[in-house]
């Protein structure tokens, strides 16, 4: 898989974005998460709070879930949008950092809002195609926005 997530025997990789719509569609609880896979995130305590230290009840996440204020709107450039706005992770984090789908149950949310997800369930990987592709979504999209990127200025 590249410089993406290890590959797990036991998962599916997703290669295309109608294939990840699919299956948000199914109407499970769904999550994307931005890490060195699950075979390293289930292996060891959940997430920690990148400023304090601080140990979170779950794993950070991103819902997949198409909100229902979205309305009659494509699911695909919803679900392409949610890869899109943290896909700078992928770099930020360092080789090996790509995209995989979990669910599991909200113990939380994170300090940046985010759901903290606990008893999390693997249930795809994503292959860095896939992020190229909803990259490419959002980029035809009509409006202008980026990633969601903190770069360390407060704005002062």
């Amino acid at each position: 898989m590249g410089d993406t997530v290890e590959r797990q025997a036991d998962l599916p990789v997703l290669h295309e974005l109608g294939e990840l719509v699919d299956l948000v569609a199914g109407g499970e609880p769904l999550y994307v998460r931005w890490s060195r896979g699950p075979g390293e995130d289930l292996s060891g305590p959940a997430s920690m709070d990148d400023l304090t230290g601080v140990p979170l009840p779950g794993l950070s996440a991103s819902p997949l879930a198409v909100e229902p204020w979205w309305g009659d709107r494509s699911p695909r450039l919803w679900v392409a949008r949610r890869l899109y706005d943290y896909v700078h992770l992928r770099a930020d984090k360092g080789p090996g950092v790509g995209a995989w789908v979990l669910t599991g149950h909200e113990e939380g949310r994170g300090p940046d809002n985010e759901p903290l997800v606990g008893s999390a369930r693997p249930v795809a990987l994503l292959a860095p195609e896939l992020i190229d592709e909803a990259t490419e979504e959002v980029e035809r999209a009509s409006r202008s926005w980026g990633p969601l990127r903190r770069g360390g200025s407060t704005g002062r």
